[in-house]
């Protein structure tokens, strides 16, 4: 497990899964948490419940759809909601969201009494993800100037190549985002996704980030021990990251 290095308040908590300590057997050795890539059912059911020990929290999954819909977790929140970034007020609930090469970001306020998580691949931060996020986050009395963001691993600068069309998405929302791309071959550029976020967030007010600075412990592809990666193996397990109020 990976504990997020922040100046979060006493009472926030948060960690990022591995791929080690689980059950699941290759190619989703081992600590799989997802239902949905093909693994066995009961090894992933033993995985989240290896979570939950470790969290002495309840995490709950989402069906994530690389969206920008904010879902409003507490104790009665079930799993399987269609959403990509959850939001809570609740102590004891953990919003949680399943990566394998896309960003997780994780926020709280410098009071400790709001959390949210949001899951950031390029479509999903180009919509809006993160905006939708901490606007759901002031809608509940924070100051952007309030708001700690933690970026976790995710598939790094080396590694995500894209298209003229994903680069052409985020030039033309704001040309700043020019500069997270550097061109690779005809047609095809490497991208910075955690660059991209904190640019955004930025733009937001959210001026204290944290964790992913793009350097290589942070990429999912390169770290092959460490991550999963659905652009390194397409057959792959999902590691979760989690934020809640204890």
């Amino acid at each position: 497990m990976i504990h997020p290095q922040w100046p979060a308040p006493e009472q926030v908590k948060s960690v990022c899964s591995t791929r080690a300590r689980g059950v699941s057997m290759p190619p989703y050795d081992s600590l799989n948490l997802g239902t949905h890539v093909g693994d066995d059912a009961e090894h992933v059911q033993q995985n989240r419940s290896l979570l939950q020990q470790t969290l002495a929290a309840q995490p709950i999954f989402m069906e994530q759809v690389h969206g920008t819909r904010v879902l409003e977790m507490d104790a009665s929140t079930h799993n399987g909601m269609v959403a990509d970034a959850a939001i809570t007020q609740a102590r004891g609930v953990a919003c949680t969201v399943m990566v394998a090469d896309c960003l997780p970001v994780l926020f709280c306020n410098r009071q400790g009494t709001l959390v949210a998580a949001a899951h950031a691949g390029w479509r999903g931060l180009a919509d809006g993800v993160l905006e939708a996020t901490v606007q759901a986050m002031q809608s509940r009395g924070c100051e952007a100037t309030d708001i700690l963001a933690w970026l976790g691993p995710c598939i790094g600068p080396k590694a995500f190549e894209v298209g003229d069309e994903v680069r052409a998405t985020f030039v033309q929302q704001n040309a700043i985002a020019a500069s997270c791309f550097a061109p690779l071959t005809e047609g095809k550029w490497l991208a910075n996704l955690a660059a991209l976020a904190q640019q955004r967030l930025n733009a937001l007010g959210v001026l204290h980030l944290y964790g992913n600075d793009g350097t290589a412990q942070w990429c999912t592809v390169s770290n092959v021990s460490t991550f999963f990666s659905h652009r390194r193996d397409r057959i792959s397990g999902r590691q979760a990251v989690c934020i809640w109020l204890a």
